[in-house]
């Protein structure tokens, strides 16, 4: 486990390193968010209202026992992630960061730039435009009508943290893409240019 360990400090810069760990704590935040919002969606499902007045009207054995079984949930979890720690951060090392060999005739190539450059663009406008139209739905007034306003404005409180928590791994996700596609862009437009002259 040292010598891999040592080895992933070997082939990655102190800046790789870091963005690994820090992408890898915001997919454990993600998942432990999505986690918490489905059984607290489960349990407004089951009981939409007046959670609170029930547990505490329960007799103090029954409120540790609660309280105990979501602390034990929650360590058990953090426990698990903290496991994979090092996998994790690895993976996404090697997700983002993996190095790449390009042909000697396609380096330099301008009209790949360009076009590499425009497919960047083109994909990261798309992105931006998708979040800020459902941006936009989200924080229309409340007379406007939006199939996407209106499904939000019927969230309970656990419909929102699972809402939150999904909302956390799709910007994970986005921001992944997008900087696996500034990082190998243009070698994946060559591998498509390769392909098609063979």
């Amino acid at each position: 486990m040292e010598e891999s360990h040592s080895s992933i400090k070997a082939d990655y810069s102190s800046r790789q390193r870091a963005a690994g760990e820090i992408y890898y704590i915001f997919i454990v935040a993600a998942c432990i968010i999505t986690i918490g919002g489905l059984v607290w969606t489960i349990v407004d499902y089951w009981m939409p209202a007046g959670k609170l007045g029930a547990f505490l009207e329960l007799n103090l054995g029954y409120q540790i026992a609660i309280v105990a079984g979501f602390l034990a949930g929650l360590f058990f979890l953090l426990i698990f992630f903290f496991g994979l720690f090092k996998k994790g951060s690895k993976w996404v090392l090697k997700f983002l960061f993996k190095t790449r060999n390009i042909e000697e005739r396609f380096k330099n190539r301008l009209d790949v730039k360009i076009a590499a450059g425009g497919l960047l663009i083109s994909v990261i406008a798309l992105i931006g435009g998708t979040i800020y139209a459902l941006i936009s739905d989200l924080l229309l007034e409340p007379g406007t009508d939006s199939p996407f306003s209106n499904l939000l404005r019927t969230f309970t409180s656990g419909n929102w943290t699972l809402f939150i928590g999904l909302a956390l791994f799709a910007a994970i996700a986005i921001s992944l893409f997008i900087v696996y596609f500034w990082k190998n862009g243009y070698y994946l437009i060559l591998k498509i240019m390769g392909t098609l002259e063979k």
